[in-house]
């Protein structure tokens, strides 16, 4: 795919744009490098492939989900997200995903998160 001119900070931003819009194949093609290496407490998963079935699972345990993203942070290639989630019937309060941006496409990201049961308090 070439050199990409954006910044980690650039691609970052717009990965958690597209996140919110709900729009993986628009993520995919603008922010993830095709040979991309996820790591996650399920195992390795790699490519694009990975990252679809890796939302897919979260899609199923996080349907119609709102998300808050508490920290983002982002030093030269690295960045790093902590977030939350609520469903009707899951929540997620340890939300961790960190990412490896390089030449304008994640290139490594690592995601952790605890499905819960959701509390009386929401």
């Amino acid at each position: 795919m070439g050199k990409d001119s954006r910044s980690a900070r650039d691609v970052f931003e717009d990965h958690l744009r597209e996140g919110r819009q709900g729009s993986v194949e628009e993520d995919l093609t603008r922010n993830y490098a095709q040979d991309v290496v996820l790591l996650t407490g399920r195992g390795v998963c790699r490519g694009h492939d990975g990252v679809r079935e890796l939302n897919r699972l979260l899609q199923e345990e996080l349907p119609s989900a709102t998300y808050e993203y508490r920290t983002q942070l982002v030093e030269g290639e690295v960045a790093f997200l902590e977030w939350e989630a609520r469903s009707e019937n899951a929540r997620v309060r340890d939300g961790a995903d960190s990412y490896l941006i390089r030449d304008g496409r994640i290139i490594a990201q690592t995601i952790h998160y605890t499905v819960e049961p959701p509390t009386e308090d929401g």
